[in-house]
């Protein structure tokens, strides 16, 4: 029997995910809500399905699966109302860097008897550090390079005045915690709080953010120190091609995800 999902977001990584579920017979796309109903109802006419367009996540009845590729607001706003219908896959992360909100999605999953997908997003290694994590992680260092144009319009680059169209050469804009590096980039780096979800948690993950004109790739690096040794990964990654601030490689995760969900063998921790 197909899996029958909802998903909620029809921009760049929704109409990934849209499509890749309707190409495969494991899935049936049921629904599609957007706060812009008409993205919804173009997504709905290029699929072969034809899900319908919802307005509320209560109207997705049925579904085995919701799929979050909105906003750290619609995780706010919809995601605790969707873990008590079905299970959900969250991909605006950093919504997350409040652990409040982390905890009552987890608790009303746990009480309904479903589960929440994080899909590792722009990053790698995630499967490496959860298992380093067994013996004690001593830290965890994220370094984020993105061309200043990606940057544009987040909150601390305006509260701070950031003039990053004016960026020459590479400038470190940002250096703190995952939980205020995705309170104040939202659209840039949720992989900030997915690697500390795997890790030693969001106010003891470290995040460096450069701004780098000379870059045409968004590019992370991961440290993790501990006692199973040092590790160290680096990705050059494409920006997905509708929006410069995400990368490509997050929504082939949540692709990832859900074919992991509908097959049989696992691979990884």
């Amino acid at each position: 029997m197909a899996i029958k999902a909802g998903l909620i977001g029809c921009g760049s990584i929704g109409t990934v995910l849209a499509k890749f579920m309707d190409s495969d017979s494991r899935f049936e796309l049921a629904y599609l809500l957007d706060d812009d109903i008409t993205k919804c109802e173009s997504l709905s006419s290029k699929l072969k399905n034809k899900p319908e367009v919802v307005i509320r996540t209560d109207d997705m009845k049925g579904a085995d699966i919701i799929i979050e590729a909105a906003s750290q607001q619609c995780v706010k706003e919809r995601m605790i109302k969707a873990a008590s219908m079905a299970d959900v896959l969250i991909m605006s992360v950093g919504a997350f860097s409040d652990m409040n909100l982390f905890g009552e999605l987890k608790e009303k999953a746990e009480k309904s008897g479903h589960r929440i997908y994080i899909p590792s997003g722009a990053v790698a290694g995630l499967d490496g550090i959860r298992a380093a994590a067994q013996a004690g992680l001593k830290s965890v260092t994220l370094t984020t390079r993105k061309h200043p144009r990606s940057l544009e319009g987040a909150p601390w680059v305006i509260k701070q005045d950031i003039p990053v169209h004016a960026i020459r050469k590479p400038e470190v804009i940002f250096n703190g915690s995952a939980k205020h590096a995705a309170e104040w980039f939202p659209q840039n780096v949720n992989v900030a709080i997915t690697l500390s979800l795997a890790g030693i948690g969001a106010e003891q993950t470290k995040v460096k953010i450069i701004a780098d004109p000379f870059v045409s790739k968004n590019v992370h690096e991961i440290t993790a120190e501990g006692k199973f040794g040092t590790m160290t990964m680096r990705l050059e990654n494409s920006p997905s091609p509708k929006n410069r601030k995400t990368s490509y490689l997050a929504a082939l995760s949540a692709v990832a995800t859900l074919k992991r969900i509908a097959e049989t063998v696992q691979v990884g921790t």
